[in-house]
């Protein structure tokens, strides 16, 4: 079965957003860029809320170049082939949405699902394919946690202390247990923890 593998950058206080969206306190690391790009062949299908897809999409969608170059989002004016790969397969990759207004979709490979059903969620993990990443979006990660389909949690800490902003997850009834996989640590200071949910 296909797994569902949430990815989000977080501040070590536990932010994953300032309170008005912004990501301006990410710290970028080359490094890391690499190890998300030798990552990705593991997915070729993506869940967003709304919000994340309109950001994701207004910036990705034209960003590769004749070159196959793309900009960092978290690194103004910095453009590179590794982020050219981030976009190909963000362009390539199916997109999932879960919106009730959202209506026309320009982004290539996009479907509309309004409303967040565990069922069609679980028979999506059930169809062939590859793993399913899920991107930002804090309601959407604290549905699916709360109904026990995520499978693996990817947090990129950034050595930021953001004092208020967006919790990535909400509302748990209870607690959820994880299980370390990896960490690994970055020369910017970024660490990188990959859990999964205790079975």
């Amino acid at each position: 079965m296909r797994q569902i593998v949430m990815f989000n950058w977080v501040t070590v206080d536990g932010y994953f957003a300032a309170l008005d969206g912004n990501l301006d306190w990410v710290v970028p690391d080359p490094e890391q860029v690499k190890a998300a790009v030798n990552t990705i062949p593991r997915f070729d299908t993506i869940l967003f809320g709304r919000r994340t897809y309109e950001l994701f999409a207004s910036f990705w969608k034209d960003a590769v170049d004749g070159d196959r170059t793309a900009p960092d989002p978290h690194d103004p004016g910095r453009r590179s082939r590794e982020h050219g790969s981030i976009g190909i397969w963000l362009n390539e990759a199916t997109k999932f949405v879960f919106s009730r207004t959202l209506k026309d979709l320009a982004w290539e490979n996009s479907r509309v699902l309004p409303e967040l059903d565990s069922d069609q969620i679980g028979a999506i993990k059930k169809q062939t394919g590859k793993d399913i990443m899920v991107f930002g979006s804090g309601s959407i990660v604290s549905q699916l946690t709360r109904l026990g389909l995520i499978d693996e949690y990817q947090l990129l800490v950034c050595p930021v202390l953001l004092g208020s902003g967006r919790r990535l997850i909400d509302g748990l009834p209870r607690s959820v247990k994880l299980v370390l996989l990896e960490s690994q640590t970055y020369k910017s200071g970024d660490i990188m923890l990959r859990y999964a949910r205790q079975k």
